[in-house]
């Protein structure tokens, strides 16, 4: 990559990528709520928060992690050609193509 305006970075990530992990992110969430509902009591509202915040405390790194690398495994990194991208986008048009006007 010895110079980096020769290449063109794609993301390719759509949502359906990422909603399985948000899924059962979503499960281990309502399965600590429910861990904390049955430890809470009069005497254990302590142990009830303690575990919410331990359960997501824990989990946050692995989600993280697995958006991070869902993300980096959709970047595309595509080699183009200089002289075909500059031609492309110089600003000339076809002999045959009209610019687009606006009807009224």
């Amino acid at each position: 990559m010895e110079n980096f305006e020769n290449y063109r970075l794609k993301c390719t990530l759509s949502f359906g990528d990422i909603y399985g992990q948000i899924i059962i992110w979503l499960i281990v969430i309502f399965l600590s709520l429910a861990s904390a509902l049955a430890l809470w009591s009069t005497e254990r509202e302590l142990y009830a928060l303690l575990t919410v915040g331990l359960i997501v405390v824990l989990s946050l790194p692995f989600l993280l992690f697995a958006f991070v690398t869902t993300l980096l495994n959709h970047i595309e990194v595509n080699a183009i050609d200089p002289t075909a991208e500059t031609s492309k986008f110089s600003g000339k048009r076809p002999p045959n193509e009209k610019p687009a006007q606006a009807t009224g």
